[in-house]
């Protein structure tokens, strides 16, 4: 059995764990009000690129939780993140498929973002196009974008994913993700993109150096066995799974991975940190 009360900081995905769409789950505010008292630490880290983290304390505002834009982890910080540690921003252009979740990280690290059909090509010597491709969620896509995205590519620049997520659940079922984008422009250029967002280890990595805290003492709370779970898997950390978003028990029962603990939601989660913060003080 593992033990709870070791839980010290919760790595926390937002779409089918804490909401869906504009709903909020049940017990939201008790959960955070909860993670405060007992002192966790938490960084909220999101596979979606739509929204900057300043939306997404915007939204959580609306829903009766406040929190500052230092707890928020979008797969668009994380990329920009990524991309600055490997790449110099003052000279590397960038043509993003995304929203201002995806843009904005790249332009508040220093990078040039190319516009459209801005391509590098023997006809048009005097045009520069992009270095850099990247692929976020985008309520706003286009066949220009799609074409500018293929034809950069196709010209060599690096495909950068901000998440793999085939998927998406809102409040009207379950849509479309990136992933599908992602598939689109794999299939038109014949090439693979290198994936920011869970479930490789980069975006875990990157908020445990914003929590300041060790695998061991760290718990990712997700909604998806391909995504949060295999993450968190990947990265050596433990994991809760909630019943509230995409994967199913019985998703578990032919998955060679396994999460922690499977909890019904997060007004579960909740009572279980305090039970097993009440235990641990008994102990002390």
């Amino acid at each position: 059995m593992h033990d709870l009360t070791q839980i010290r900081a919760l790595i926390i995905d937002m779409d089918g764990v804490l909401w869906h769409g504009t709903q909020a789950q049940p017990g939201l505010q008790a959960f955070f009000q909860t993670l405060d008292e007992l002192g966790i630490r938490y960084v909220l880290a999101t596979n979606n690129a739509s929204q900057t983290p300043e939306q997404y304390v915007s939204k959580l505002a609306g829903m009766g939780v406040t929190l500052s834009a230092q707890h928020i982890l979008t797969s668009g910080t994380a990329t920009a993140t990524y991309l600055s540690e490997h790449y110099p921003p003052a000279s590397t252009r960038v043509f993003v498929v995304g929203e201002a979740g995806a843009t904005e990280p790249l332009i508040e690290r220093g990078f040039t973002l190319t516009g459209l059909y801005e391509v590098n090509s023997p006809k048009h010597p005097e045009q520069q196009g992009a270095d850099i491709v990247v692929c976020g969620k985008d309520e706003t896509l286009s066949w220009a974008k799609l074409a500018t995205a293929t034809l950069n590519i196709s010209a060599g620049a690096q495909f950068i994913g901000t998440n793999g997520d085939t998927t998406l659940p809102t409040e009207r079922g379950t849509t479309h993700g990136n992933g599908a984008i992602l598939a689109a422009l794999q299939v038109a250029t014949g090439v693979s993109p290198t994936i920011i967002g869970k479930p490789e280890p980069i975006i875990y990595q990157q908020a445990l150096t914003l929590l300041g805290t060790t695998p061991e003492t760290t718990v990712a709370l997700g909604d998806r066995l391909e995504t949060d779970i295999l993450g968190a898997v990947r990265t050596g950390i433990r994991s809760i799974m909630v019943l509230t978003g995409i994967s199913s028990e019985q998703d578990l029962s032919t998955s060679s991975y396994q999460p922690t603990w499977v909890m019904p939601d997060i007004a579960a989660v909740t009572a279980a940190l305090r039970q097993a913060h009440s235990l641990d003080s008994g102990r002390t």
